[in-house]
């Protein structure tokens, strides 16, 4: 007679299996950043990102030879005694990973999907900072903030990290960048490195809204994804780095297909759509328009960011991108 298995056990046995390839994808992913930090990235990071430089430490009285541009005028006005500041040099740096967590990332057909090349982004800055002695902290969102890591030191602290990213089913749909950024500027942080991580999908709307002036007159309203981004890059050193697929950019005409709802179609079932050449050329000017949108934006920002692909080699543009960061500290 063959026995029947109990459902319990079975959701056990897959939970199980789900878990331990979960911790040899994190180990895969240390193990493969971890190498290219120690053989490329470690020796230019301090050069590439540094602290503020100085933080001010105490006050004490001024003695003969000090540098009178140290004076504390509102302290030796309280004492009647003159006194200077005295300053440490700040070492220690924050990077904040600001990471797309919706459900698009799932989408792959490259080695890995998008989500695990976010892994793998991260967990190179966040090993890179952790060999430094710096913190790194996590801001997970999709439309909205879902998770947060606040910042710390420590090997184990960014396999947490790693796992938080690979591991996070998203609570709410579609992607909004400005809702990291945002939350960032609230944080009591100071000066840090931001990493911002994510496909941008829709990031930036095609129309122009508009509002009203003081006079009447009609004014282009500033996007919130530009105006939080503007905010972030006072304030931090920010990186914008966008994660794609090359079937996001060239979808080929396969007739008709059925679709699976990633993230902000809200099909629900099955959902068949005609992919002949002349929808699919459509599908090609709007991506193109949408990226272009995306470049312009970083122009006029005047920020450096990173196009990185699924199926290419991602280390070979962050090597460079710490080259030129590097070349240019020189200067």
């Amino acid at each position: 007679m063959r026995q029947r298995s109990d459902p319990g056990t079975r959701r056990s046995g897959a939970t199980l299996a789900q878990t331990t390839e979960m911790l040899r994808e994190i180990r895969r992913i240390e193990i493969q950043t971890s190498r290219l930090v120690n053989q490329h990235l470690a020796g230019s990071y301090q050069s590439v990102f540094k602290g503020q430089g100085i933080a001010f430490s105490e006050v004490r009285a001024y003695t003969p030879g000090d540098d009178v541009r140290a004076i504390d005028w509102n302290v030796t006005a309280r004492t009647g005694e003159p006194h200077v500041k005295l300053f440490t040099e700040e070492r220690e740096l924050t990077v904040m990973l600001l990471v797309d967590m919706s459900s698009s990332l799932d989408l792959g057909t490259r080695d890995y999907d998008k989500r695990g090349l976010v892994a793998r982004l991260a967990a190179t800055f966040a090993f890179s900072a952790i060999f430094n002695n710096d913190r790194v902290g996590l801001i997970g969102f999709t439309d909205r903030v879902e998770v947060f890591v606040p910042p710390r030191s420590g090997r184990k602290h960014v396999l947490a990290v790693i796992s938080r990213v690979l591991s996070h089913e998203p609570e709410h749909r579609g992607t909004k960048p400005a809702a990291g950024l945002e939350y960032l500027s609230r944080l009591a942080v100071r000066h840090s490195v931001a990493i911002l991580i994510s496909d941008f999908v829709d990031a930036i709307p095609s129309g122009r809204r508009r509002r009203l002036g003081r006079k009447g007159r009609g004014k282009a309203d500033t996007e919130p994804f530009e105006r939080a981004l503007k905010i972030a890059r006072r304030r931090h050193d920010l990186i914008p780095i966008r994660v794609e697929d090359p079937v996001e950019l060239e979808l080929p005409a396969l007739g008709l297909v059925a679709l699976e709802d990633l993230e902000l179609l809200e099909l629900g079932g099955d959902h068949f759509i005609d992919l002949n050449p002349r929808r699919v050329a459509r599908y090609r000017e709007r991506v193109a328009r949408e990226r272009e949108r995306f470049d312009k934006l970083m122009r006029k920002l005047r920020l450096e960011h990173l196009d990185i692909r699924c199926g290419t080699n991602w280390q070979r543009p962050l090597v460079n991108f710490f080259a030129r960061r590097a070349r240019r500290m020189r200067r």
